[in-house]
């Protein structure tokens, strides 16, 4: 039986992973799908399918935040958003039929060598050039990401920031706006396939979101605040801490 303090315990943690996901763009889900496995005891699949109830308005408000700090391409971020939807749904399938801990790992895994490049990134010469590579392009970055968010839950995001920055020349702020674009028509996509799968904890997630939303604008306020180099290290280090949460649930 779901208790008030659960439930407040919750929406702290909502409020910890909305910050978050305002700050790096990525909704949040990525660090409460590790929390929900290790402090819930949840598989990999309720995890993923409770964190995004939480994610959906995460992302939107975040969205709306970053669009006011001119930070947001519509551009780039509708090419994002089509190109995904079709490639989450199928990632998603196939997500809900996979044992839990091959998943797992494998999300552990491509987060870790998403962290790494990101830390080469933001420490290379500075004479290092950048691509600008032509918008329509921003439809692979979208398929590619749209079949990992199916597969990971929220997995497109940790993809495109890094491949919007280093692809299209946008600055890691901008690039964090393309990752909650990419990720915000399929989030519902995800959100409904689990759901049917039954792997959703409504009443978790809910109480996760209620905590979460107010908390998104501050993390984008801060993301436009801090230098671009400490941004990229700190979304780097939350990655592989995110990773490291994940390998440590057995």
């Amino acid at each position: 039986m779901t208790t008030a303090l659960h439930l407040l315990i919750d929406i702290v943690l909502g409020a910890a992973f909305g910050f978050l996901g305002g700050l790096f763009g990525i909704g949040g889900g990525i660090v409460a799908i590790p929390v929900l496995g290790l402090a819930f005891g949840m598989s990999e699949q309720l995890a993923q399918g409770t964190a995004l109830v939480m994610v959906v308005p995460n992302v939107v408000v975040g969205l709306w935040r970053y669009y006011q700090k001119r930070s947001l391409n519509i551009r780039y971020a509708l090419t994002l958003a089509i190109s995904a939807v079709p490639f989450t749904y199928i990632g998603a399938q196939i997500a809900t039929g996979l044992p839990s801990t091959p998943l797992r790992y494998a999300f552990a895994a491509f987060t870790i060598l998403i962290a790494l490049y990101v830390l080469w990134k933001a420490f290379r010469p500075s004479g290092a050039g950048k691509i600008a590579a032509p918008w329509y392009l921003a439809s692979i970055v979208g398929a590619i990401g749209g079949t990992l968010s199916g597969f990971f839950s929220v997995g497109g995001a940790t993809f495109a920031v890094p491949a919007m920055s280093a692809f299209f020349g946008l600055t890691q702020a901008a690039a964090q706006s393309m990752g909650l674009a990419l990720i915000a028509p399929g989030t519902l996509v995800g959100l409904a396939t689990y759901g049917v799968a039954h792997d959703v904890d409504w009443v978790t997630g809910i109480a996760l979101a209620v905590g979460s939303i107010p908390a998104v604008s501050y993390g984008v306020k801060l993301a436009h605040e801090l230098p671009e180099r400490m941004l990229k290290t700190l979304f780097a280090l939350f990655l592989l801490a995110s990773a490291a949460g994940l390998l440590a649930h057995h």
